[in-house]
């Protein structure tokens, strides 16, 4: 530990000796993955670049013509901004501006250690500082899963940095205040866990992805053998390489890394805090710049036209992700959404095709 006058609160299963712990100046205690854990990262010729938010370090590439219009990559759970990797050289190439950050606790950025430390709001906060610290404007964002929840809420609270919208197997939920519609493991302690979306439990549900994330947000928090090599594995439809696979561990040499990966899918139990998504939500859907949904259309999450996933938090009558985008915010009306023969992580499925897909529209809006 790199300041032996302060304490750090780990989760149980956590070593401290394992990594040097740093602090902010505010007092927040974060780890620093070595850069040699990234050393033949396949498909990722990027230099890494660092912009310093709230005292940590957050990571980004950046691809394309300097000039160009601005494309932000948020990804979502377990992954980084090597999920992106199969789409950035499509989009650089046309001319655009390509940026893929890391969020704080993942890939290259800085990773607090305290689970308490990721909250819902905390991470809209952090993308928010990166935008300014970038100054980033007319914005096209790609966001997916809680790169969704995450980026719509910031395009919520000021459309004005925002020129278009992608939205990918995700949408923003408006929970009641108050509200946590997860309940949580008792203890922190591991447990010996089985991936949660194997096809008997899936089918055991009906085929609502829903009914299966509170024991997904179980595994996350305190199985055993969670990593994200295991969630791509199960998740990504086409065929990944041992070396792709380990390139989604790479962030991760020991469990003190993993705070952030580990309490991703538990934060949907934090998106009830005040301030809520309501009013954000209502911005978006009155966001009349063009909007685009594009979905992998074999996603648990999304269920179908006959057994839909129930947002239950809404408060309202269930909705499908895809109509959350392409009913409900005004710009979506008239544009060429598409849905695909993909999954949840339509970026490593149809990712050059997807790319290709977004650049075509962009010409067409400009």
């Amino acid at each position: 530990m790199s300041d032996p006058g302060r304490a750090a609160t780990l989760p149980p299963d956590v070593d401290e000796a394992d990594a040097d712990i740093r602090w902010t100046d505010a007092g927040r205690p974060f780890v620093r993955t070595p850069d040699d854990r990234f050393d033949g990262v396949p498909d990722y010729p990027w230099e890494p670049r660092y912009t310093e938010v709230d005292g940590m370090r957050m990571h980004y590439v950046e691809a394309g013509d300097p000039g160009g219009e601005v494309v932000l990559c948020l990804h979502g759970q377990p992954d980084w901004s090597y999920l992106y990797r199969r789409m950035i050289p499509v989009l650089a190439d046309a001319g655009m501006r390509v940026i893929a950050p890391d969020h704080i606790g993942f890939g290259r950025s800085d990773k607090p250690v305290q689970l308490g430390d990721y909250r819902y709001l905390q991470h809209v906060a952090w993308v928010e500082e990166f935008i300014d610290r970038l100054d980033l404007r007319d914005i096209t964002p790609i966001v997916q899963d809680w790169g969704s929840l995450i980026g719509l809420r910031c395009i919520g609270n000021r459309p004005e940095r925002f020129a278009r919208i992608v939205v990918a197997n995700g949408n923003l939920p408006v929970l009641p205040e108050g509200v946590e519609p997860m309940q949580l493991p008792e203890s922190l302690e591991l447990q010996d866990l089985e991936w949660p979306y194997d096809p008997e439990a899936v089918a055991a549900v009906g085929g609502n992805g829903m009914a299966l994330f509170e024991k997904w947000v179980h595994y996350a928090l305190v199985g055993r053998d969670f990593m994200p090599s295991v969630v791509m594995g199960h998740g990504v439809e086409r065929h990944l390489s041992q070396a792709e696979l380990d390139a989604y561990d790479a962030p991760f040499p020991a469990r003190i890394y993993m705070a952030g990966v580990r309490k991703f899918p538990s934060l949907i139990n934090t998106v009830s805090e005040a301030p809520t998504n309501e009013a954000a939500r209502a911005a978006l859907d009155a966001f009349d710049r063009p909007v685009l949904g594009m979905f992998g259309v074999h996603d648990v999450l999304l269920g179908d036209e006959a057994t839909p996933v129930s947002l239950r938090w809404l408060g309202a009558a269930p909705l499908l992700w895809r109509n959350a985008t392409r009913v409900q915010i005004a710009g979506a009306a008239g544009q060429p959404h598409k849905d695909y023969e993909a999954g949840h992580f339509v970026q490593e499925d149809v990712g050059p095709e997807l790319a290709a897909d977004i650049v075509d529209w962009m010409r067409t809006t400009r």
